[in-house]
């Protein structure tokens, strides 16, 4: 008898704890993309195989998914310092990537990334520099 109601309390407490876990995930404090300035920044590939492209960031964490961007992915932070942070993302259906940015300086961002986006394998280093203000 005692298992019946017991069972109904657990659930409901697991049921909690998964709902606050989640809302906690959605915007996990990352201790350095959080303190990058907004502004438009400038991403060149190392190779060079692609033009420089500029891009006006009001969150540095756009920078996570630069081949999959606005999708709806999963991440798990690997690592969170106030000098780099490594991501690991999943975005059902689409692929997923693993991130690593780190700080030279405030206007000076590393960028090592890879992983699979339109059935494709992807891999690639690149610098981002902040060059001013975003457009109006």
């Amino acid at each position: 008898m005692a298992f019946k109601f017991a069972f109904p309390c657990v659930l409901a407490a697991a049921l909690v704890a998964a709902g606050s876990s989640g809302a906690m995930a959605a915007r996990q404090r990352l201790a350095m993309l959080d303190s990058v300035e907004a502004g438009e920044w400038e991403l060149r590939t190392r190779d060079g195989a692609s033009a420089p492209r500029r891009m006006c960031l009001h969150d540095a964490r756009r920078l996570i998914q630069l081949r999959h961007p606005d999708l709806p992915c999963n991440r798990l932070v690997v690592t969170d310092t106030p000098s780099e942070v490594t991501v690991q993302y999943t975005c059902p259906g689409q692929g997923y990537g693993r991130t690593h940015i780190r700080l030279e300086n405030e206007g000076l961002l590393q960028i090592d990334t890879q992983g699979i986006a339109q059935s494709l394998p992807f891999s690639f280093d690149a610098e981002a520099r902040r060059v001013g203000s975003c457009p109006r």
